[in-house]
């Protein structure tokens, strides 16, 4: 039913504590200033450990598949935890609840421009030109220093600006 704009203020708030109280062990982290199950950061990235994953609506195995992620290695952020499922934001802006074993902490990213993205040797614009990561290849992310990334692609390593792959943002990815 959609809302006709008119609520009962005392009936929505009591709505609201109701579901509070009888889902308060299960609510899922979303604020980077709440502990979380994991106790580790929400926003993070991570990266998909399996080249199968099933996405869900919700967290829990008898939720709606959504649609199954074929991708090993994919970078994906968490945006929301429970003790055994995360929810995850994708590359393409897909929100969708995983289980916390399909995930791995090591950080990809990749390359969503429609051109080759620069990876320099030395954190700075200018700097000489070591590789180019083509559209649409992922690489390993090493690590993040004052607005640069070191990333690692086969044989190939190199520096880019924080931001210019998806996955180096800090910033939540999927609203």
């Amino acid at each position: 039913m959609k809302d006709s704009g008119v609520a009962a203020p005392k009936l929505a708030a009591g709505l609201a504590l109701g579901l509070f109280v009888a889902f308060a062990g299960v609510a899922p982290a979303y604020a980077a200033d709440r502990p979380t199950p994991s106790g580790l950061p929400v926003p993070r990235y991570v990266s998909l450990k399996f080249g199968k994953v099933n996405a869900r609506a919700g967290p829990g195995d008898d939720h709606r598949l959504l649609w199954i992620y074929r991708t090993k290695g994919l970078p994906v952020q968490v945006v929301a935890e429970t003790a055994e499922w995360r929810r995850v934001c994708d590359p393409e802006g897909g929100l969708a609840w995983v289980h916390k074993r399909v995930t791995d902490g090591r950080r990809s990213v990749i390359n969503l421009q429609s051109r080759p993205a620069a990876l320099y040797s030395k954190p700075r614009q200018g700097s000489e030109t070591t590789a180019y990561l083509a559209p649409r290849s992922m690489a390993s992310l090493v690590r993040c220093q004052k607005g640069w990334c070191r990333v690692k692609a086969d044989r190939a390593s190199g520096w880019v600006r924080e931001g210019a792959l998806w996955g180096t943002a800090e910033a939540p990815q999927c609203r």
